[in-house]
């Protein structure tokens, strides 16, 4: 089938790094974790994707294999689109082109920006960065003010930086009003304060 809908649980693999490279994917409901293991077993996060997102793209640029695995943070369904029918739907379908393209940019500036945030920030710079952008601050749509459950050592992966700093800033940003917990984590978008600040 070309294109079908696909339900995954909660910390269910979608793919593995290493898997042959068939289909992009795009998130209707839930998120996915992208990450890495190198050859000694260290495992990186990469990024936390959200509803309206894509990933599996590289099998349109020739790309074999998974470099990274993708696994369901949350109850999560995807619209799984086969390679063919990607290629077909991105020549022929000119909106649906255009979200792609429009999306495929936009990731782009993020990672360039991720990189420049791990080269310049401080821990706590990025950390708060990562919650912004886990809140889908920036997005055309209203900011969600209850980011998905994540643990702290997971944002520690993210930010790169260890358990207890991301805990030491996490009560920090509690204390000056900037995230709550109540029923989940709370983004208050004053934590660009955080961010902005020199």
């Amino acid at each position: 089938m070309a294109r079908r809908v696909t339900e995954f649980k909660k910390k269910e693999a979608v793919f593995s790094q290493g898997d042959p490279a068939k289909n992009v994917l795009y998130i209707q409901t839930g998120g996915v974790r992208l990450s890495v293991v190198n050859e000694t077993g260290k495992e990186a996060v990469l990024a936390v994707l959200g509803p309206g997102d894509f990933f599996g793209e590289g099998c349109l640029s020739g790309q074999a294999i998974r470099i990274v695995t993708a696994t369901a943070i949350t109850a999560t369904t995807l619209l799984v689109i086969e390679k063919k029918e990607m290629i077909r739907v991105l020549h022929e379908e000119h909106a649906f082109s255009d979200r792609f393209i429009s999306y495929m940019l936009s990731r782009n500036i993020r990672v360039e920006e991720d990189l420049v945030d791990q080269l310049f920030n401080s821990s706590e710079k990025r950390l708060a960065r990562t919650l912004l952008l886990l809140a889908r601050y920036g997005k055309e749509d209203q900011p969600q003010k209850l980011v998905p459950k994540i643990s702290q050592e997971m944002l520690a992966e993210m930010v790169g930086t260890t358990r207890s700093r991301v805990n030491f800033f996490m009560n920090k940003f509690k204390k000056l009003g900037f995230i709550k917990y109540n029923g989940g984590l709370h983004i208050n978008t004053s934590l660009l304060s955080v961010v902005l600040h020199d």
